[in-house]
């Protein structure tokens, strides 16, 4: 099982944590139960960022709430079980549905719906997940 030994990161500003992941505004961040996230991933919470129970992030991800390229801001929510995968970029404002499925490399710059599998520059939905019969792994 995933997630049978999980226990509450230690998160500190700008510091890896012993996952080798960062945080910056970690007072932005809301962190659910047995979320798991991968190495070398940034978080840029100034704007706030909820990542609900049981998500998985890939490494080398970078999530923002904040853009400075292009003046953006918002909120990020990533709701329960949804996945991301590696090297992918989340944009700020931006909700990612519970259960859905990013797939690797992909910039997401507008919201992904529950139960759907989207991926791609910029990410686009190419399928949907069937919600009674999907693999939660814990």
């Amino acid at each position: 099982m995933r997630f049978k030994n999980w226990e509450y990161p230690i998160i500190e500003d700008g510091k890896p944590t012993k996952y080798n992941w960062i945080v910056q505004h970690t007072e932005n961040l809301k962190l659910g139960q047995m979320t798991d996230i991968g190495a070398f991933t940034y978080v840029n919470a100034q704007y706030g960022i909820e990542i609900e129970d049981y998500v998985q992030i890939g490494s080398h991800c970078s999530i923002y709430s904040v853009s400075t390229i292009d003046n953006k801001e918002g909120r990020v929510v990533l709701k329960k079980n949804c996945k991301i995968g590696t090297h992918s970029v989340v944009m700020p404002g931006v909700t990612i549905g519970e259960n859905s499925i990013i797939g690797a490399f992909s910039f997401v710059n507008q919201d992904i719906p529950d139960n759907v599998i989207a991926y791609g520059v910029p990410a686009r939905i190419i399928k949907m997940i069937d919600p009674d019969n999907k693999n939660l792994d814990y």
